[in-house]
């Protein structure tokens, strides 16, 4: 009888990929034409359908293309951050009277990876492995364990039956070891879309075939901000204060104008809680809160958010404006949906301001990995950028300060973890 064929899963709070063995090695596969990664994303399209009919699903960038071109259906992101949360088992409404429960959203995009790459190696997948950040769940040991075994939960339903899990910095560490000629003590940081998980690893040549290299990890931290907090943070600072965030009541006699209520704006800047600002029960009440807003303008297009579902489009818009910063620059964020020639601006200077706080955060969560590691930062030979974020040059910057004797040496952002899976699933079942 023939040995299951096997695969790693690189699961991502933005981006996903898989990779098989091919020829020896253990490749990426194209998930996207052209692509060896995709958006983890879902979107259920429920126009049209019959009584008896479930809902469509599209995946990845087909996913976002059929949510921006307004199909009737729900998009879902960053589903890897209901993972460890009271709503992975909790249903949520796609639309058109259906519901689907988180956990199964998760189970199908794996599915869909699964089945790429079993068409691509002909053969059933029942073995692989699965990437996992240092922590699912910040300073809470019991949901960081359920938030893994509801992956795993996730990942058998799909038929995988043999599973391992590795740390995600761990597999860049991985990485980074296949063109090392010389032993290295490096700092991995992989700053992703959910998490920035740092490990601190000797490799080098000699230590390259070893399957267990625990001893070669001498700390792992992390912290549970990254990209999309980014992304939030941005959005907060430069779209919504058009919309009301921030913003005052109007002003009365001998009375200091109150703030507006914020919780609006923090669930529209957040992916997952965006729907949940578009139940007839939630748009009712912001509609009766016309009178809380000093300047009826903001009011207004913050209706227009809601009643027109631009959430995820000005989420988007605030990615995107991270990105186009995140080398130095300026960018214009055009709002023309909310009201005709309406834009706002963000720098670079902008965008670390908005994001100091969160910055500093993850530069202390390197700093602390080298504390409980016992070694002093001059001691590190090499830091090793992996995770979209990473294209963040402020930050990087940051932490490479910390590090006087270190090269920086800057992965492949959307690749390493993926490809070092697949290195540590050769070893393991190959």
């Amino acid at each position: 009888m023939s040995t299951p064929a096997f695969c790693a899963i690189d699961f991502g709070t933005s981006n996903s990929a898989i990779a098989l063995p091919m020829q020896g090695r253990v490749e990426l596969i194209e998930v996207e034409p052209g692509r060896r990664t995709m958006p983890t994303a879902v979107f259920y399209r429920v126009e049209g359908l019959a009584a008896h009919e479930e809902p469509q699903r599209a995946y990845g960038r087909d996913a976002l293309a059929a949510y921006m071109e307004g199909h009737e259906g729900r998009l879902m992101r960053s589903m890897k951050s209901i993972l460890g949360s009271s709503l992975a088992e909790q249903s949520t409404e796609v639309g058109a009277g259906r519901s689907v429960r988180y956990l199964d959203v998760v189970s199908a995009y794996l599915r869909h990876l699964k089945t790429l790459a079993e068409q691509q190696a002909d053969a059933p997948l029942e073995r692989a492995v699965l990437g996992r950040p240092v922590y699912f769940v910040d300073g809470d040991p019991l949901r960081d364990a359920q938030a893994q075994q509801a992956l795993e939960n996730a990942a058998r339903a799909i038929g995988l039956r043999e599973l391992s899990f590795q740390y995600e910095p761990i597999a860049a560490a991985l990485d980074f070891e296949q063109s090392t000629t010389r032993e290295q003590l490096v700092l991995v940081a992989d700053i992703g879309g959910g998490t920035s998980d740092f490990s601190l690893v000797r490799v080098g040549p000699e230590r390259r075939q070893r399957l267990d290299r625990r001893d070669d990890i001498l700390a792992n931290h992390g912290v549970h901000i990254a990209g999309t907090d980014f992304d939030r943070s941005i959005e907060l600072a430069s779209i919504l204060p058009l919309c009301g965030y921030k913003g005052l009541g109007p002003a009365r006699p001998g009375e200091t104008p109150r703030e507006v209520p914020s919780r609006v704006y923090f669930d529209l800047a957040t992916w997952h809680l965006i729907n949940t600002v578009y139940s007839p029960s939630r748009v009712a009440e912001l509609r009766r809160m016309h009178s809380f807003y000093g300047d009826a303008q903001q009011h207004q297009r913050l209706m227009t958010v809601v009643n027109e579902r631009l959430g995820h489009a000005l989420a988007g818009q605030a990615e995107a404006a991270k990105i186009a910063v995140a080398q130095g620059g300026t960018t214009r964020i055009d709002l023309d949906r909310l009201e005709p020639d309406l834009h706002a601006t963000l720098d670079e200077a902008q965008a670390v301001r908005a994001l100091d706080a969160q910055l500093q955060r993850i530069v202390v969560a390197a700093d602390e990995t080298l504390r409980a590691a016992g070694v002093r930062a001059d001691a590190v030979d090499a830091v090793y950028f992996t995770g979209g974020s990473t294209g963040f040059k402020p930050l990087t910057d940051r932490i490479a300060a910390h590090l006087p004797a270190a090269t920086a040496v800057h992965g492949d952002r959307d690749a390493s973890v993926a490809r070092g899976l697949g290195v540590h699933a050769q070893r393991l079942f190959g």
